[in-house]
């Protein structure tokens, strides 16, 4: 499985505290080695279109494209409500 981050990503990822930055690249990591590993709440968010969301913490999610076999990461910085 391949995945990109888009510009949009970057920025926002850029945006983010140090160490929402480190939680991400490691949800990063682990979703390399295993795409869904119960911890990371990866999931599909939307019923018709390929869209998923994975968990960074309990506050940051990254909302993902799946387009045949790859996965664009489109956005990183709105935190939840809880």
């Amino acid at each position: 499985m391949k995945s990109k981050t888009t510009r949009r990503f970057r920025d926002a990822y850029a945006a983010l505290p140090t160490s929402v930055q480190r939680q991400a690249r490691l949800a990063y990591r682990r979703f390399k080695e295993k795409p869904y590993p119960p911890g990371l709440r990866f999931k599909q968010v939307h019923t018709q279109k390929p869209i998923y969301s994975v968990r960074i913490n309990r506050q940051y999610r990254a909302v993902s494209i799946k387009e045949g076999g790859n996965f664009d990461l489109v956005l990183d910085r709105s935190p939840r409500r809880l």
